[in-house]
């Protein structure tokens, strides 16, 4: 069965960093794209980061871009956003989705995980 799993989720302070985790399992990680999405209450699920098993060069929403950086780990099936400068429009729950192909929106991804609850404090 294809899961994904969240992990490294908290509660900070603005400027503090966060290490967000996605395991995938290995069938998982044969798909093209696993990105990291968020959502903050009464807000739409928004695209934060992805990145591509074919090794082209990750993509970032504007909003974080310089302060969020997504790496893979191929060995450990693992995907993770290290998150800098936390502000607390950063607010959110984080998911990630893996799909087939790369898009902005969410609908285009196959899997998800669970959610990590992201929370920054001013």
């Amino acid at each position: 069965q294809v899961q994904l799993v969240e992990s490294g989720g908290g509660l900070v302070q603005a400027g503090d960093s966060l290490r967000l985790s996605c395991a995938a399992s290995r069938h998982t990680f044969s798909v093209a794209v696993v990105a990291w999405f968020r959502q903050a209450p009464g807000k739409e699920r928004e695209f934060v980061a992805a990145t591509f098993w074919s090794g082209v060069s990750p993509r970032y929403a504007d909003s974080i871009k310089g302060r969020f950086t997504i790496s893979r780990d191929n060995a450990k099936s693992t995907v993770n956003l290290q998150m800098n400068n936390l502000k607390p429009e950063d607010t959110a729950v984080y998911y990630c989705a893996a799909g087939r192909r790369f898009s902005f929106l969410g609908e285009a991804y196959d899997y998800w995980g669970q959610g990590t609850q992201v929370t920054v404090s001013s």
